[in-house]
């Protein structure tokens, strides 16, 4: 059997923009009177990055954070993994530029990227734990960093109101006893491939296609109810599969760590866990959705709350376009 893997977490880390943009902004850029995005939306506030804050500066930022309270040296890991949503360039890949940003230009130490959208930070911690399953590595850094108000337009609330930016990373070792993966599951609606996209930056909408179709390609779009619909019918009977498969039930899960992808969307989860819906940890208000960093940011409070108790359970869940839909049960 695959599981349990031995999987420790040990330390985290996570960087937000120094700039916090309040719902009263968004108030006036829509041209809406004071308080409409906030009932709307369920937003406060979220951190909007400068230039100078790129993606890589970001997750460099929370991966030293996350590399000194595991107590590890910039270069005391066998892999570093980046899990971005949307990467800094198409090449080299975001965990290149974070591998040079912490000083392991000549060190050898491989790096990679996994990509599943807002949930790459889940696949990245399930291939890491199979990897370290198999014997390839021991201990991992695993970051990610969006900058979602990059790709944001502003003439369509629902798509650009709820987005915030921000990086979060993790050090995970692989362990004997105690804290593991129990279980994960992942599944793919590819019927919503048009849901959710962002179409630039790859080799599908080209410089010869013209400027025009070039920087309309660079905005994005998304059917927001959409993927709540989705998520709506597949993401319970998801849920149930992978946490029975870790031989528990709901009533047995600690913490539930979410993508922060809407205000609608955690109320789904506390309705559907019905019983100490506190259980889900929320910093939707003032974060809003950061992408693939929302699921580690939030990962990241849950920590720093004291809820990751030794051998407490956590299930790390969410959706990603595509349409996706992902749950990993983590025994701390």
């Amino acid at each position: 059997m695959t599981y349990p893997i031995g999987f420790a977490l040990r330390g985290f880390g996570r960087y937000l923009p120094t700039s916090q943009h309040s719902s009263q902004n968004l108030d006036s850029l829509y041209g809406q009177p004071a308080g409409w995005t906030e009932t709307r939306f369920g937003i406060t506030s979220r951190p909007i990055a400068s230039r100078a804050e790129t993606s890589s500066v970001m997750a460099s930022h929370a991966c030293r954070e996350a590399l000194a309270e595991a107590g590890w040296e910039e270069g005391a890991f066998d892999v570093l993994v980046g899990a971005c949503g949307v990467m800094e360039q198409p090449i080299p890949g975001t965990s290149v530029l974070v591998h040079n940003a912490l000083g392991l230009a000549k060190s050898g130490i491989p790096c990679l990227d996994v990509n599943m959208t807002c949930l790459s930070f889940v696949a990245a911690l399930d291939q890491v734990s199979l990897a370290m399953k198999a014997g390839r590595y021991r201990r991992a850094l695993v970051f990610s960093s969006d900058i979602a108000s990059a790709g944001l337009d502003y003439d369509h609330p629902e798509m650009s109101a709820i987005f915030g930016d921000g990086a979060a990373a993790v050090c995970v070792e692989a362990c004997e006893d105690g804290p593991a993966v129990l279980a994960a599951r992942f599944k793919t609606l590819s019927a919503g491939k048009d849901l959710a996209h962002l179409r630039a930056g790859g080799t599908g909408v080209r410089i010869a296609d013209g400027f025009d179709s070039l920087s309309q390609a660079a905005r994005f779009h998304m059917d927001a109810f959409g993927i709540f619909k989705a998520a709506g019918r597949y993401l319970p009977q998801l849920m149930t599969e992978t946490v029975g498969e870790a031989d528990l039930t709901m009533d047995d899960i600690d913490t539930f760590i979410c993508h922060q992808a809407s205000a609608p969307g955690l109320e789904y989860m506390r309705h559907l866990i019905k019983i100490r819906p506190e259980r889900v940890v929320d910093i939707f208000r003032t974060c809003g959705n950061q992408i693939a960093a929302s699921l580690p940011n939030a990962l990241y409070v849950a920590h720093c709350e004291g809820r990751l108790k030794p051998g407490s359970h956590a299930l790390l869940v969410g959706t990603s376009a595509g349409v996706s839909l992902g749950a990993m049960v983590l025994r701390l």
